[in-house]
């Protein structure tokens, strides 16, 4: 076991080294914070080549090298049209972006159900301009990619998705301008799906799904079971984010999922008989605070999704809460949402909907995290748990944690391992009261002090002890006496040495 684990972690730094040495070769004419528009698409159409030819291979054993049948969809997860196969672009010496774009556009074309998107949808790619990229560079990267099959037999589904996220992690590292838009620190992921707990045959939904690292993980925590096909639903505004979503659950191995492109606040795509879709699992990290989201047209919504108010159009946070509580399953729904820490305690109408979520008694945990732990933004977060189906020791109370110090400093960003998730989530499944950690609060308490959910307004604190300010003054005066001293003896050394002149 402990072989295979090792060998296993070779193959994986021996492909993320692979997969960021494509990036050092685009490096100069391509900026940074396009590499993820030409990598990732690049390598998932590497992938769907490999793959292709190891089912073209079984399937020529199994009908005794009949060709014709080998072609056959039915024995292939992706049809590859003519002529835009990965070999065939390897082949060209010349206008070869034009190449990738016609193999990428055929292959998109041939498998509509599952592929419409997810290479068009790259629009500030441009493989075709030649200024930017010239053959010799294209001729480099493809080269490069070929050095390495990518298909089943070459890397498993979880090394091959996992290497992707690895690809993700760095564009992230390298652009945090807009990081946060599509990548949010795994370890907060394993702690959400974590709580939720989703269950094989359970359906997981994220409104704001960016790359789908909370899907993914999802389906991890259901080991990755059958039950989950068909059960896993997103939808992420940006056209090429939604795109890479769907690249990265099939590089996870992950099927039949539903992945739809739009804005959810203006325009939720998932939509059940004239109603929201709802879900067993609701999770998201949206954006935070956004502006111009379309307070108006939420503010008479058709869908019911101002349970407790509209929020301004200076900030959309309270409206991702209240669109993902209409989208928990009545009966058996949970939720897990990362929010700006200023939710918790804002007054005015933010102050009015936190009342009213409050009373609801939907709300059954509030996490705050430190600082800096999430890309691109300084701004503290926190993550708001709900449940429709509290259990009954649950009922008429919140668990506020403050996890604010549980935590990994590092000089680049502040992380959290696996062993602080574990200290967080023991947190929440004791639900019981730790000074300086957490505090089990109900609702009148809540009512008491004005329905502020600020996690320091709760948690008892360790006795600090105080000292008298006429000690301090008395040591610190003699302690300036002592250095006094000390520099007097020091001068005379000095002096009897021949280093000073007496003044």
């Amino acid at each position: 076991m402990a072989t295979k684990i090792a060998e296993e972690m070779t193959s994986q730094e021996e492909l993320f080294n692979h997969l960021y040495e494509a990036c050092n070769i685009l490096r100069g004419p391509i900026n940074q914070d396009e590499f993820k528009s030409y990598v990732t698409p690049i390598l998932f159409f590497k992938r769907i080549s490999d793959v292709y030819d190891e089912e073209t291979q079984k399937a020529l054993e199994e009908s005794g090298g009949d060709e014709e049948y080998a072609t056959f969809a039915e024995n292939h997860r992706f049809v590859i049209p003519e002529g835009c196969h990965w070999n065939d672009v390897r082949e060209k010496s010349k206008d070869i972006g034009k190449a990738i774009v016609h193999a990428m556009t055929g292959i998109e074309r041939s498998n509509p159900d599952t592929l419409s998107g997810v290479f068009t949808s790259f629009d500030d790619a441009d493989w075709t301009d030649k200024s930017k990229l010239s053959d010799e560079r294209l001729k480099d990267l493809v080269e490069h990619m070929s050095q390495k099959k990518v298909g089943n037999k070459n890397y498993s589904d979880d090394i091959m998705g996992d290497s992707y996220e690895y690809l993700i992690k760095k564009f992230a590292d390298l652009s945090k301008k807009n990081a946060a838009e599509f990548y949010t620190p795994r370890s907060i992921v394993k702690l959400l799906t974590r709580i939720l707990d989703p269950k094989p045959g359970e359906t997981v939904y994220d409104p704001a799904c960016g790359t789908g690292g909370m899907l993914i993980e999802a389906i991890h925590r259901m080991n990755n079971d059958k039950q989950s096909y068909g059960k896993i639903y997103g939808q992420e505004k940006n056209l090429a984010t939604s795109a890479i979503a769907r690249m990265n659950l099939f590089l996870h191995g992950a099927k039949d999922f539903n992945i739809l492109q739009g804005d959810t606040l203006r325009n939720p795509l998932h939509i059940y008989r004239g109603q929201l879709k709802t879900f067993d699992c609701v999770i998201a990290n949206p954006p935070f605070s956004l502006k111009n989201w379309g307070a108006d047209a939420f503010a008479s919504d058709v869908y019911g999704r101002n349970i407790w108010g509209c929020p301004t159009d200076s900030c959309a946070d309270f409206a991702w809460l209240q669109h993902m509580v209409k989208s928990m399953d009545k009966d058996n729904g949970r939720c897990a949402v990362i929010l700006p820490q200023g939710i918790l305690f804002h007054g005015n109408k933010d102050g009015d909907m936190r009342k009213e979520l409050i009373k609801s008694d939907k709300l059954e945990a509030v996490i705050t995290f430190v600082s800096g732990i999430f890309y691109s933004t300084g701004v503290s977060a926190c993550a708001l748990i709900l449940n429709n189906n509290k259990p009954q020791e649950h009922k008429g109370k919140i668990c506020l944690i403050d996890a604010s110090k549980i935590y990994t400093p590092k000089r680049a960003q502040n992380i959290m391992t696996d062993e602080n998730i574990d200290d967080v989530y023991k947190l929440y499944k004791n639900y019981t009261d730790e000074k300086e950690k957490c505090k089990i609060v109900t609702i009148q308490d809540l009512k008491d002090h004005d329905y502020t959910l600020s996690v320091n307004t709760y948690i008892e604190r360790e006795e600090k002890e105080t000292i008298d300010p006429e000690v301090v003054k008395q040591e610190f005066l003699d302690a300036l006496s002592d250095v006094i001293k000390a520099e007097d003896k020091f001068k005379a050394l000095l002096i009897k040495g021949g280093y000073l002149n007496e003044q």
